[in-house]
């Protein structure tokens, strides 16, 4: 498999097992093996102890287990040749008359590695200090850190690495080995191995099923992938392990950044498997934002070079995983919190704007569109927490050329509704006055006939403002700021932009479940509306029978589109190639190819030639995971060359 742009393919397996059938366990270890393979994977994570099963007990003890595993792990190594898979499989090992409970990394026939357990549990059903020696006494404390104290052992094919100090580098990514409890203790394994640089962590586990245990397994492994910025594979073993005094159910999970990608179902009678893609590029972009995200010198971590087979098969295969099509957008189940939280930081912001400027009134322009429908909700909460009289927000509706009835309607109802002030203002005079003025003609319906109508709204806004002792709150998104859909000195510009940190599709989803939860009917039949009503900046004419003939979407394209590729350019930096690729696997039955190269490239060539108009936009919160603001997230020159 190509690299995919970063992706690497892993999988986490558990095998049907036999306690203390080595030959069994290979047998079926090899199966999965052939499977992955088929499936393009290219690290396999098998539970701990997987040759001879993990509640083996006092049998570990016994010569012929002890020869049998190592038998079994040879067969597995041996099948690996020549084969483009790394596989990591759990025996154990003695070494020096002291019994290891170890991961082994095979490839090609050879293995590379071999990394001891540390922390062994000590509790009654789990004491496995009576049967193993912890990985921790084969490193010796120096000065400055520490060094192996068994550097390497003697295998079938030479010598071997062995101790758990060991970063597993392939060409393309690093990874790093920690053994179930390993990643219970205080400080695991895998916290200073992510710092000293494995991208990738894989965890052979044997963690009994309890009740509520599944869950705060899950929560951990996601909060450890975030805390070190990795992507964490763990599997555990099956309902094959014995009963007799606890249960196994074969979790697996796949987590990625604090994101649980993939989670297998648990007490499979046959054996499974999860796989999907981790993304190193995604990995390296957050570790090289953070700046704490540095080398600690405590410790000297060995590097081993994995080489295994390269696929024949040169060409991007698709992938396992699945990106959704509107990342800014919660799952449903956070989706009450998730909207709250969003509607609490743009109201809570207003509101400390207002009491600081000690201004008498918010004015808003109301068009009927979503986006200053979703700053007027705004600002009715943000008078709600002040405890003001809802009456001091004015309200402004603007008819101009391109009004339509329905969004002029829409506007008014609203305002009615929620109680406010309610000024209308009609720019047609005013905008024909200029239009002449500047000897423009009337019947050219360009960007000076657009723009000059914005700006004289804006103006309106403005002197009001002024008038009535109030300040502006601007109403465009983040969305339209990344694409420059905003006339400079126009919309773009107003004392406070509630609306600055949320992209077009959160700003649909948000008045939508404003609507469906927060209003009675009246209000909720006029949100879902304006919800349903094409996005448009109306400033040409409508069309015969008084509809918006100006869409948005026509010109700049879809909305959905160019929030993901927002998304990916802004939070991890990914390339044009990248993100179109990606974009072709999210939205394979929305759009063909050639429509989503082209929207890309538009939005690529509006984004970089629009900056100026950032780089001078007011003040407005930070919302969801980026921001374009120029003092904050997002800093550009304004004449970077495409």
């Amino acid at each position: 498999m190509d690299t995919n742009f970063g992706f690497v393919r892993v999988a986490a397996c558990v095998p049907r097992l036999r306690v203390a059938d080595c030959a069994f366990n290979a047998q079926e270890v090899k199966l999965m093996i052939s499977r992955a393979l088929d499936e393009g994977v290219e690290v396999i994570c098998f539970p701990e102890l997987t040759v001879t099963g993990y509640t083996c007990a006092d049998l570990f003890f016994n010569q012929q287990l002890q020869q049998n595993a190592l038998n079994a792990v040879r067969e597995i190594c041996d099948f690996t040749r020549s084969k483009p898979i790394i596989v990591l499989v759990g025996a154990p090992l003695k070494v020096d008359n002291n019994l290891y409970n170890c991961a082994f990394v095979l490839t090609d026939g050879e293995v590379v590695g071999v990394v001891p357990k540390i922390n062994l549990p000590n509790t009654g059903e789990f004491y496995e200090k009576r049967w193993f020696t912890s990985g921790r006494f084969t490193i010796e404390h120096a000065a400055g850190g520490f060094q192996p104290r068994i550097p390497n052992i003697e295998l079938w094919n030479g010598e071997v690495p062995f101790g758990p100090d060991q970063l597993f580098f392939t060409r393309n990514y690093c990874f790093g080995i920690e053994i179930c409890e390993d990643l219970w203790s205080p400080l695991p394994p895998s916290t200073q191995l992510a710092i000293q640089g494995a991208e990738l962590i894989f965890n052979l586990s044997s963690s009994n099923c309890l009740t509520n245990k599944h869950a705060f397994r899950r929560q951990m492994i996601t909060q450890q992938s975030a805390r070190v910025h990795c992507g964490y594979v763990y599997t555990s073993s099956g309902i094959g392990e014995s009963t007799t005094d606890v249960v196994f159910s074969g979790s697996t999970y796949i987590a990625e950044n604090g994101l649980l990608l993939e989670m297998g179902e648990r007490f499979q009678r046959d054996s499974s498997m999860v796989i999907t893609e981790l993304d190193v590029e995604r990995l390296r972009f957050d570790r090289l934002r953070n700046t704490n995200f540095t080398k600690d010198q405590h410790g000297h971590y060995r590097k081993v070079y994995v080489a295994p087979i390269e696929s024949e098969n040169g060409e991007t295969e698709p992938l396992h995983r699945v990106f959704s099509t509107t990342p800014f957008l919660p799952a449903k189940r956070d989706e009450d919190d998730y909207c709250n939280d969003v509607l609490l930081i743009q109201s809570n912001a207003l509101a400390r704007r207002w009491e600081h400027t000690r201004a008498e009134n918010l004015v808003i322009g109301v068009s009927g569109g979503l986006d200053s429908t979703l700053a007027l909700l705004v600002c009715v909460q943000a008078a709600d927490l002040l405890g003001y009289d809802r009456k001091r927000v004015m309200g402004v509706t603007m008819p101009g050329f391109g009004t339509s009835g329905r969004t002029y309607q829409n506007a008014l109802s609203l305002m009615q509704e929620l109680g406010i002030t309610q000024r209308e203002i009609s720019i047609r005079e005013m905008a024909t006055q200029h239009l002449r003025d500047i000897e423009h003609d009337l019947d050219t319906h360009d960007i000076t006939y657009e723009n000059a109508q914005a700006r004289i709204r804006t103006l309106n806004l403005m002197d009001l403002a002024n008038k009535y002792n109030g300040i502006v709150v601007g109403t465009g998104d983040m969305s339209e700021l990344a694409l420059g859909w905003a006339t400079y000195s126009g919309d773009q510009m107003s004392m406070y932009g509630v609306n600055a940190g949320v992209p077009k599709t959160l700003v649909r989803y948000i008045v939508r479940y404003a609507a469906e939860n927060s209003f009675d009917s009246r209000v909720r039949n006029l949100l879902l509306d304006i919800v349903d009503t094409p996005v448009s900046p109306e400033l040409l004419p409508t069309d015969a029978e008084g509809n918006i003939a100006q869409k948005t979407e026509d010109k700049v394209g879809p909305y959905e589109l160019h929030d993901f590729f927002l998304y990916y350019f802004l939070r991890y930096g990914f390339s044009k190639d990248k993100i179109f690729y990606m974009a072709t696997q999210a939205f394979e039955e929305q759009f063909e190819p050639d429509t989503i190269r082209h929207w890309l490239d538009v939005f690529m060539r509006r984004f970089y030639t629009q900056q100026f108009k950032r780089s001078c936009m007011p003040d407005g919160p930070k919302v969801v995971s980026v921001s374009l603001s120029p003092r904050g997230d997002w800093r550009m020159p304004s004449d970077i060359p495409l």
